[in-house]
């Protein structure tokens, strides 16, 4: 069993950065690959970005390359996402998840264990 608690998000203005986190507890950390999702009201949950249980890989959604990056600390158990060039459709509530194993997955089915969300709102 894995718990993740995520925080950071907030209210920003267009062009704007933030950095959630997501802090994880229970088993190793380091076993899983993680992922960050979306949801914006009224639309499916969507992929943002992903990264290897180690670190060592990446991937991101057409629509974030370029402005988010994604990290991990698994020292301290907890994976990282910066922000920046934040623009209104960016809105919605980030989820993170994790899957056991190496690699990443973009399926959101994919992933065993989710936090509870954070809000990001991104305003004109």
């Amino acid at each position: 069993q894995v718990q993740l608690v995520e925080s950071g998000g907030g209210s920003v203005q267009a062009g704007g950065s933030l950095r959630l986190s997501c802090a994880a507890s229970g088993r190793t950390f380091s076993i899983y690959a993680m992922g960050w999702f979306r949801q914006a009201p009224g639309r499916e949950r969507e992929f943002v970005t992903a990264i290897t249980r180690s670190g060592g890989n990446t991937y991101y959604a057409d629509s974030v390359k370029g402005r988010f990056t994604i990290s991990r600390d698994n020292a301290k158990n907890t994976v990282y996402l910066q922000m920046n060039s934040l623009k209104p459709e960016d809105t919605a509530l980030y989820y993170c998840a994790a899957r056991y194993g190496t690699y990443y997955y973009t399926a959101p089915e994919q992933y065993t264990y989710w936090g509870q969300g954070t809000q990001v709102t991104v305003s004109s």
